[in-house]
């Protein structure tokens, strides 16, 4: 399984940005979805995830408003849509993927990770 995450930079207090998550190896379609991302010194933390369909998606409390988890079943693509970005949001982002669809992931439940993608929001 590969996971290429994309998208990361810098960017201004207020700004936006928009990840990309490319999997191969795996049949993306039979596998939910999900964005963690890990802040300097901090564990790394859950951000979004959706479900095979797109149908569902939940958010962690400080995604709920401003991020957008979406999916693209015929590219094999994850994307994180951020809007009013905070400094507190600076951290590679990383996204995952599992047969499970639990109620609050952590990371733990995950066996391995990409490079993620480093986002930095300046004051």
């Amino acid at each position: 399984v590969q996971l290429m995450e994309s998208g990361g930079g810098l960017v201004q207090a207020g700004g936006s940005l928009r990840l990309s998550c490319r999997v191969s190896g795996v049949t993306f379609t039979r596998r939910h979805m999900y964005w963690f991302r890990q802040a300097p010194e901090k564990e790394r933390e859950f951000v979004a995830q959706i479900l095979t369909t797109g149908l569902d998606t939940k958010y962690a409390d400080f995604a709920k408003g401003r991020f957008t988890i979406s999916r693209d079943n015929t590219m094999n693509v994850v994307y994180l849509e951020m809007n009013g970005l905070k400094p507190d949001d600076t951290a590679v982002y990383y996204c995952n993927l599992h047969t499970l669809y639990p109620a609050t992931p952590q990371s733990a439940d995950f066996r391995s990770w990409g490079q993620g993608t480093q986002v930095t929001v300046s004051s």
